[in-house]
């Protein structure tokens, strides 16, 4: 179920909203195109983040192979129990 948000515009906004909505023919209601524009903004910020992502990762994707460094999970496992006990005190 979703939930109802009201919004009002006054001015300048106002008049920009309906210029979109009604002389455009591209929305048939005020709220299809803020439904749109928020859709649109949630679009750009998963796209942030997915480039913020493969920017972090692209280091390691394109490192050479002598630039790894073996790791022992138990050993990791083991430290990081180490560090939280420390902290807890």
């Amino acid at each position: 179920m979703a939930a109802g948000v009201n919004v009002r515009f006054a001015g300048e906004l106002q008049g920009f909203i309906q210029q979109r909505v009604l002389k455009s023919g591209l929305y048939s209601s005020t709220s299809e195109y803020i439904r749109d524009l928020v859709r649109r903004d949630y679009e750009q910020e998963e796209k942030r983040k997915w480039a913020w992502l493969r920017n972090e990762l692209s280091a390691g994707a394109e490192a050479d192979e002598s630039e790894f460094v073996t790791l022992d999970a138990e050993d990791l496992i083991a430290k990081a129990r180490k560090r939280k006990k420390a902290n807890a005190r």
